[in-house]
């Protein structure tokens, strides 16, 4: 009898079927980024640009996008420590879907963690959901932490879904 296949990808976190709404939005957010990141973690930079017309999103830019939304909401928007994404100029704003021949998934997914780890620091330095966040620019008015961390689950939901219809179009594998 062959041994069964060992998952190799990252784990995915539990959620608390019963909670505050801290904890509960928190884990939420964390287990659709574990999904996301189990998406793309094991492919080859090919892989990750593969396109199923008539789209034209693929997985490497989708991780260099989330890794930028990370970036503004948490940093822009909520702390004011940065004005630019990691991806953007002054010709393309959405540099983090137009990636060119030497861009890599490694890379990207160095990035989407290394923002993922500061937006974490900076939701468990602050308990308050109702925290409204630093920016003052007026790009978006007033921002709640608790609107944040809502909008960013709604955002891995939507990209995890593409996520897994092109990663069925890559290697046929599916589910969380």
């Amino acid at each position: 009898m062959p041994e069964p296949e060992t998952d190799t990808r990252s784990p995915l976190p539990d959620i608390a079927h019963v909670g505050d709404e801290y904890t509960m939005l928190t884990e939420f957010l964390d287990y659709f980024r574990a999904v996301f990141l189990r998406k793309v973690e094991d492919l080859d930079d090919a892989q990750a640009r593969v396109r199923v017309p008539p789209s034209d999103l693929d997985l490497l830019g989708m991780t260099r996008h989330l890794a930028d939304v990370e970036r503004w909401w948490f940093r822009g928007c909520f702390t004011a420590e940065i004005t630019t994404g990691n991806y953007e100029s002054e010709d393309d704003p959405d540099l983090d879907w137009h990636h060119g021949p030497d861009d890599t998934l490694a890379d990207a997914i160095a990035v989407w963690h290394r923002e993922v780890a500061r937006a974490r620091e900076i939701v468990a330095a602050t308990p308050d959901l109702g925290a409204i966040g630093a920016d003052r620019t007026g790009a978006r008015g007033d921002v709640s932490l608790r609107w944040i961390v809502i909008h960013m689950i709604e955002e891995y939901a939507r990209h995890c879904g593409h996520a897994d219809l092109l990663r069925e179009a890559i290697d046929g594998v599916t589910g969380d």
